[in-house]
């Protein structure tokens, strides 16, 4: 694209203005300094076929992370008001009571969101590459159609961006934004969502007929020496002055789906046990902590929570209040009481998990203790003083399942201070953060 392409088109070209035709072609004869040098671009790989290609790719993918982020939504139970953000009036979901069964749910759940989120970075900008022509042209808009599109693609790519960037940052614990990350993210996929849909309802028809445009299976065999430019376009991803080829469309896609597999490789292992764990080098906590039966990863320490022996030793007592009243336990009480084991793993939604074997009481155990019946939903408080995360409230299902757990060991040992000694609570499905540690007391209360 030249410098003369910045100008009004005459009526008859496919250029025409729309009403308020003087608005537009006053912006179009006023363009801002280097835009016309940010327009020459040569690459003869751009077009509507290979940027076609990567939104299939993204059509497909895009909807699981966002379908996945909505369910870590509703683990975290908005309808105890302890999802965040809270209060988010007519942006609230249809919320049930999160399931316990499969024990792995949120374990899959946050693993696919946070590890295709992050496989998806090189396609995203692959995708952008290969439309950048369009994000600079001038003028942005020729009618008011086209600008509503406009402010579509802008919160399109504005809030993958934004997702992918704070999504990141909160994996490697970088909150350098200054702002809720989970208030954030929430409100930024919902405008990510709105501008994904405006986008697939007007581009789905183009992509389309581009796909149809060439064969994939042709321009796989396809060497450098023979890729050439796709035919000219109405929406200006050819160039008009294409350089040479200095690598194949087959190329480009095995360096963008190259890039996807690594990053993929080097994240998968924080969601799985043994060697593949070692292999999680992009995670800060994807890879083995602790010691013994305790070597698992620890997502805040006992030293980051002001946990001390002193609070911990034999001084402390396990209240549980309830209909009757209240019963104070200590260690050892609790552990003379009828004790189960189940392997169960903990997630978080930072996208690491682990399974390991529990042994404790069960929560619907230590209701019985205290009169409460089936319905009954608990609060659980910790002995950490301050911290987001330092009580919690579990839903119904949760407490009468068979396999909820006040543990009190693991892997055959006791917990250690940083897993939560003397006791923490560990749920089939529930987000990590809720599966509380350092237990001082559980409110069992109806549902």
């Amino acid at each position: 694209m030249t410098d003369t392409d910045l100008g009004p088109r005459e009526p008859g070209t496919g250029e025409d203005y729309g009403f308020p035709r003087v608005l537009w072609r006053a912006v179009a004869e006023h363009p801002p300094p280097g835009v016309g040098r940010l327009q020459r671009w040569r690459s003869p790989l751009r077009g509507p076929w290979l940027t076609s290609v990567l939104g299939v790719l993204l059509l497909v993918a895009l909807p699981v992370v966002t379908l996945t982020g909505l369910l870590s939504y509703i683990a975290y139970a908005p309808q105890l008001d302890q999802a965040r953000p809270g209060d988010v009036g007519w942006l609230h979901l249809p919320v049930f009571d999160w399931p316990t069964r499969p024990v792995w749910l949120f374990r899959v759940n946050q693993g696919l969101h946070v590890i295709l989120g992050l496989m998806l970075i090189p396609i995203v900008l692959a995708k952008l590459w290969s439309v950048i022509p369009r994000l600079f042209a001038w003028p942005p808009s020729r009618s008011v159609a086209q600008l509503l599109e406009r402010l579509s693609l802008l919160m399109l790519v504005g809030g993958i961006l934004f997702e992918m960037a704070t999504g990141v940052l909160n994996i490697q614990y970088d909150y350098l934004f200054g702002f809720s990350f989970y208030t954030a993210h929430y409100y930024g996929a919902w405008v990510f969502i709105a501008g994904f849909v405006a986008h697939v309802a007007l581009k789905l028809p183009t992509m389309l007929r581009s796909l149809r445009s060439r064969s994939l299976r042709t321009e796989l065999r396809t060497s450098r020496a023979d890729t050439l430019p796709e035919p000219a376009d109405p929406d200006g991803l050819v160039a008009t002055d294409p350089a040479p080829a200095t690598l194949s469309r087959r190329g480009a896609l095995a360096v963008v789906g190259g890039g996807s597999l690594l990053i993929g490789g080097l994240s998968i292992g924080q969601t799985l046990d043994g060697p593949l764990r070692s292999t999680a080098l992009l995670l800060p906590r994807g890879r083995t902590s602790g010691t013994g039966a305790n070597a698992f990863p620890v997502n805040r320490t006992a030293e980051a929570a002001r946990i001390t022996s002193d609070l911990t030793g034999s001084a402390w007592r396990l209240t549980l209040l309830g209909p009757d009243g209240e019963v104070v336990l200590d260690r050892d009480q609790l552990a003379d009481l009828t004790l189960r084991t189940a392997t169960l793993p903990i997630a978080c939604v930072e996208g690491w998990s682990t399974s390991q074997t529990w042994t404790g009481v069960r929560l619907r155990d230590l209701a019985a203790r205290v009169g409460a019946g089936e319905s009954t939903r608990v609060h659980v408080s910790s002995l950490q003083e301050n911290g987001s995360f330092n009580q919690a409230s579990l839903l119904a299902n949760q407490v009468a399942d068979p396999d909820s757990l006040l543990a009190l060991r693991v892997n055959g040992e006791d917990l250690s201070l940083d897993h939560g000694f003397p006791a923490r609570v560990i749920v089939p499905a529930l987000p990590g953060v809720h599966n509380t540690k350092w237990v001082a007391t559980l409110d069992f209360r109806s549902a």
